[in-house]
């Protein structure tokens, strides 16, 4: 299905609304979804949506929830989500730290109890563009083998690093895997098979095949030095935060449990040396490829999200006949 991007987040913010979140928290988790959607990273856009209202309505989720706030020094926020929209509780942490960062040089936010966060990345393009370098991590459920081993043990722990520049910041974000399990999800939603290598079934045999990947692991990336940075990263997230370890995790891959997972953002300001200059003769120095320019993280993203404003998204034809019948029956309930 092809749409453009002001349908889409429309038809998430009516879906959203009618689960009971307020108008400007359902833009929030709306646009995050959709631009997710927009810059090519399906894994972490519109296919949660449906997870997401089935949340709201078993309670699992919170509509209202912004998330409450401790703050254990000048410096240092200690946040409970209960059980809010990832989002909405992560940028109003990011909202109420920003301004320390800028007064003092550093700042640190600690999630607890809090959903999905979806693109991580998208957080940290935000406070690069208020001026500050943002590191942010979140653990997941245990979905990555450790290397040389078969069963799920390690979270996806991703990590995300945007730093000021001008025309745009430098945004890093990844996954400690070598893919999400959101793309294992969108593969398996599409009917198209994994690239070999990416993950394994419950027997800790290879597979290509998304469906037994769903119930298998996914590879760290960079083998043992990948491995080794998501259990560290995970480690360092979860000791800080007080969120579950590993196999405990739970709460953003399915309907029934609360989210127990870690967020950590750390926010530095002062700046004394634009990146900006460095990143150009980065992008201007020779390519293996003439045809193909050398880029630096988040380029390639932005290209894209422009491209997706002008041309509109594709969204498997599944998964939108799904969100069009919620969106009918929202309608026929209301006109009753």
């Amino acid at each position: 299905m092809h749409t453009d991007l002001l349908t889409a987040q429309a038809l998430a913010e009516r879906l959203l609304i009618t689960a009971g979140v307020p108008a400007p928290a359902a833009a929030e988790q709306a646009e995050l979804l959709v631009v997710a959607e927009a810059k090519g990273l399906p894994s972490h856009g519109l296919l949660r949506l449906p997870r997401l209202l089935r949340r709201l309505g078993n309670g699992t989720a919170s509509p209202t929830s912004t998330g409450r706030h401790e703050w254990q020094s000048p410096c240092y926020l200690s946040v409970d989500g209960e059980q809010g929209l990832g989002p909405v509780v992560a940028l109003r942490a990011l909202d109420a730290i920003a301004p320390r960062a800028e007064q003092f040089g550093v700042a640190v936010c600690a999630i607890t109890n809090n959903n999905h966060l979806g693109m991580l990345g998208y957080y940290a393009a935000r406070m690069a563009d208020r001026g500050l370098v943002c590191v942010g991590m979140t653990t997941s459920e245990a979905l990555v083998h450790p290397w040389g081993g078969t069963a799920a043990m390690v979270g996806t722990n991703p990590l995300a690093l945007a730093v000021p520049a001008r025309p745009a910041p430098l945004v890093l974000d990844m996954a400690t895997s070598k893919i999400s399990m959101g793309k294992v999800h969108d593969h398996a939603i599409r009917g198209v098979p994994l690239e070999p290598g990416w993950a394994l079934d419950a027997e800790g045999n290879e597979t290509v095949d998304p469906c037994a990947a769903k119930n298998g692991s996914i590879a760290p990336f960079g083998g043992a030095k990948g491995y080794g940075l998501g259990l560290g990263l995970g480690a360092m997230v979860t000791f800080l935060t007080g969120a579950a370890y590993g196999t405990d995790v739970g709460g953003t891959l399915d309907d029934d449990h609360p989210s127990n997972k870690g967020d950590l953002f750390i926010l530095l300001g002062g700046g004394r040396h634009s990146a900006s200059e460095y990143l150009d003769q980065v992008r201007r120095s020779r390519p293996a490829d003439p045809d193909t320019p050398v880029a630096v993280p988040g380029d390639g993203a932005r290209d894209r999200y422009q491209n997706s404003v002008a041309q509109g998204i594709e969204i498997a034809d599944s998964l939108w006949r799904e969100l069009t019948a919620l969106d009918t029956a929202r309608e026929a309930v209301l006109a009753d």
